[in-house]
């Protein structure tokens, strides 16, 4: 079944939505829970909905101090919902949830309701029951392989052979996750070629003495003298039936390999044309062109400012012409992350993207709706959440960018990377307020697990030679 997002929900049940939200926004994830569990009762495909019920239950058990004395009552529940598994395994959920409502990481409960997912066909559940347990315990290979093992049940190929690949980094000894990750990488292949629609790889293409042709010079990587043997006899053909879409591709690719940007942008904008801009793939192909053209330019323009003498001839145009690269780059992001977010509005990672691409082109006052908008999607929260506090920073307003950072890092337990960057933000936040206990505690903070990171270690060792010189 398909997976029911904000915009399938009814009047009464959104606004449950967007009280929760607002309830965990407060931190008042006890109310924030009550509202989402009486969501999926009668919305149970709402994953997102699932997904945020899941993140506030974790971040309240972390907060939460554990008592010696208390007892799990999870075996008897967990008995309950086996019975039901088979007979109403959407029930079986529901009884589910309030195990996982204090223990969201109940190995048990998770893979139960794998199974209730699997008995309802929610396939997107399943798979997240299986998420939830690795976000616990990472390395939990028999999970891994259960989550494979429903990849492959849904046909999710690309997703099995990042799970076997995950599997063998930590036992390259483990000969099954090797096998079933070749299988998952073939039918991978199979299905972006679309031959699991044509006949045979031929059947893709309509001239078939064309595609023989085109089969045998596609089986190797030209150069040199080659390379423009290849371009020179494609280009008579194309000439001859300047309609052909397939010499048009095959020009762009030759041009590809020649490292020829300029021509390749050409040669697929011209089969573009032709087909009318109906192949979502073409278009996307010289999307792809433009933006590593523009990257080339703005690693060669960073290498030119690079170079000693700022002051030096040229200098100041060079800048300009990086700048105006980044630019150009950041129109082409904002842009295409504006036609995806159109065709799916309710899509809240879309949002993320297109607030992160805002924000890096320094419209921080246009990144705020996206960015507040997304952080509705657990995946996204914590870095839509420091990047809103970038933004109100970069806005004057100080005060709300410590709340938004200071919200985030209390829901993180780990310095991982992405707590490490809120909390050095934050750091930064609370130096331009002037309050350098706050600044230099945050700091420290980070210096206890990374001293190489950043400027840290300069910023805390600074502080501590101020304190000596002023006693």
């Amino acid at each position: 079944m398909a997976v029911r997002t904000e915009r399938d929900l009814s009047d009464l049940l959104r606004g449950y939505w967007l009280k929760a939200v607002a309830a965990i926004e407060l931190r008042n994830f006890g109310y924030a829970i009550e509202l989402l569990e009486n969501l999926l009762k009668q919305e149970p495909e709402f994953l997102t909905g699932r997904q945020m019920l899941r993140r506030a239950e974790v971040t309240r058990a972390k907060s939460e101090k554990k008592s010696f004395f208390n007892m799990s009552s999870s075996p008897l529940a967990v008995m309950k919902a086996q019975r039901e598994l088979k007979k109403d395994p959407r029930k079986a959920i529901e009884l589910l949830e309030k195990i996982l409502e204090t223990e969201p990481y109940n190995q048990q409960a998770n893979m139960l309701l794998k199974e209730a997912a699997v008995n309802a066909e929610y396939p997107e559940i399943a798979i997240f029951a299986l998420e939830t347990l690795l976000e616990n315990d990472p390395k939990d290979v028999k999970v891994m392989h259960e989550l494979g093992r429903l990849y492959h049940r849904y046909e999710q190929s690309d997703r099995a052979v990042e799970v076997y690949g995950r599997i063998t980094e930590i036992n390259p000894a483990d000969l099954e996750a090797l096998k079933l990750g070749k299988d998952a990488s073939a039918r991978a292949s199979m299905k972006k070629g679309g031959w699991t629609e044509a006949e045979s790889y031929r059947d893709l293409i309509k001239d078939k003495e064309i595609a023989i042709s085109l089969e045998q010079q596609g089986r190797m990587q030209l150069t040199g003298e080659s390379l423009e043997q290849q371009i020179t006899e494609t280009f008579a053909r194309h000439e001859a039936e300047p309609q052909n879409i397939d010499f048009a591709k095959r020009l762009g690719s030759l041009h590809d390999q020649k490292e020829d940007l300029d021509g390749a942008i050409a040669w697929y904008q011209y089969a573009v044309d032709l087909t009318e801009r109906s192949d979502p793939g073409l278009i996307r192909k010289v999307s792809d062109l433009q933006m590593r053209q523009l990257e080339q330019r703005i690693r060669e323009g960073e290498e030119a400012v690079a170079t000693p003498g700022k002051n030096g001839e040229g200098y100041a145009e060079k800048m300009a012409a990086l700048e105006e690269a980044k630019k150009q780059r950041a129109q082409i992001l904002i842009e295409d992350a504006r036609k995806r977010l159109d065709r799916n509005p309710t899509d809240l990672q879309l949002r993320y993207e297109l607030g992160e691409h805002l924000t890096s082109a320094g419209l921080y006052r246009d990144a705020l709706p996206e960015l507040q908008r997304a952080r509705q999607n657990p995946n996204a929260r914590l870095r839509a959440m420091n990047l809103l506090g970038r933004c109100y920073r970069e806005l004057g307003m100080l005060d709300l960018a410590a709340k938004q950072l200071d919200d985030a890092a209390k829901e993180m337990i780990t310095m991982d990377a992405v707590k490490k960057e809120i909390v050095y933000n934050l750091g930064l936040v609370y130096e331009q307020m002037s309050d350098e206990a706050k600044y230099i505690d945050a700091m420290k903070q980070i210096y206890e697990v990374d001293y190489g990171y950043r400027d840290v270690a300069e910023r805390v060792e600074k502080s501590y030679s101020r304190a000596a010189a002023g006693s």
